[in-house]
């Protein structure tokens, strides 16, 4: 009697086990004050240069932007003179394209005066940066064959660059890709446009090849899930010249956006760029004002891929009745 009241007794023990709920562990965290994030870029292109300032988030809540509004922001350069900037939207301040624009080898600085601190930067220097040598692509078989029995290709798209004077020894590109589609009905303006920035950080150090020379980069690749290839597909990459500071930054957020996962992955960090505080020099300070020369070039894409399927078979072909106004949800469309 007494081994079966245990065997009942284990045999209760192992479905509560099993069955019991998982609860979500959320350890506490003691959140430090709101740090400022700076994120700037200037080029020597005629062009309105951004500089976005937002509070850090703390861990656990879901806002995805806190803009720091009402700030006053100046760009000088080693000249003494300035260049003020105009908040456009909440947390975002531009310069004028038609009175500023950055000179290679020139040096400039960013003041920062919020309702409670100056927050200012060192003298950066303009690097020059060199064209880039090519931007091209191969084929990439993705899969053998289909369920129609044909092979399934990618797009893997490579950059090729080098500096004669051997001074570039440290690079960064961002890209902005375009693709044509064409609606599956019969009406007015049914070609259309659709473009997207690139996500990922892109950063090459060649000075530890001791020639300032980057070959066969992968800047992106792009499979059958999208209809990117499917009629034309364009893509515009940016080259700019890194200082070694700077480029340690971007590796250090690198390393940090691609390692968080699991419980012992690498932990995000506060990784603090150039800017500081003058009233606070100990208080951290997020983000970088970049700057750098910029040197860009632009491919098409014509050419058949296999095996991309027919993201628009299962499309509705009945007409949709109700006031024009109204937009379509999920019908997210620009025209060229």
């Amino acid at each position: 009697v007494l081994f079966r009241s245990n065997t009942i007794l284990m045999v209760f023990l192992l479905i509560l086990l099993v069955t019991g709920c998982v609860i979500e562990f959320i350890p506490q965290i003691e959140e430090e004050h709101r740090l400022l994030v700076v994120e700037g870029l200037i080029t020597n292109e005629y062009r309105t240069n951004k500089i976005k300032l937002s509070y850090s988030v703390p861990a656990g809540k879901i806002i995805i932007f806190q803009p720091v509004r009402g700030c006053q922001v100046r760009i000088t350069d080693e000249r003494g003179n300035y260049h003020s900037l105009k908040e456009t939207s909440p947390g975002i301040y531009v310069t004028d394209s038609t009175k500023f624009r950055g000179r290679v080898n020139g040096k400039y600085s960013l003041d920062i005066h919020t309702s409670h601190y100056h927050y200012s930067t060192d003298q950066e220097v303009m690097k020059p940066v060199p064209a880039l040598d090519s931007l091209y692509y191969e084929k990439v078989i993705i899969r053998e064959s289909d369920v129609n029995g044909l092979p399934v290709e990618g797009c893997q798209i490579y950059l090729d660059s080098h500096d004669p004077s051997g001074d570039c020894l440290f690079y960064r590109w961002d890209f902005m890709e375009t693709w044509e589609f064409r609606l599956p009905y019969s009406v007015k303006n049914r070609v259309c446009w659709k473009s997207a920035g690139s996500e990922n950080i892109l950063i090459k150090n060649t000075s530890v090849y001791n020639q300032a020379r980057v070959t066969r980069f992968p800047v992106h690749f792009i499979s059958n899930e999208t209809d990117r290839l499917d009629i034309r597909y364009s893509i515009i990459v940016n080259q700019y010249s890194l200082s070694e500071d700077e480029y340690t930054y971007w590796e250090k957020v690198k390393n940090v956006s691609t390692n968080v996962g699991g419980l012992y992955d690498m932990t995000p960090m506060a990784i603090e760029g150039n800017v500081y505080c003058q009233e606070e020099p100990e208080q951290p300070v997020l983000g970088y004002f970049s700057v750098s020369a910029v040197s860009s070039t632009r491919i098409f894409i014509d050419e058949n891929f296999m095996g991309l399927p027919n993201f628009y078979s299962f499309c509705p072909t009945e007409t949709v009745f109700g006031p024009a106004s109204v937009p379509i949800p999920g019908l997210d469309i620009y025209k060229w």
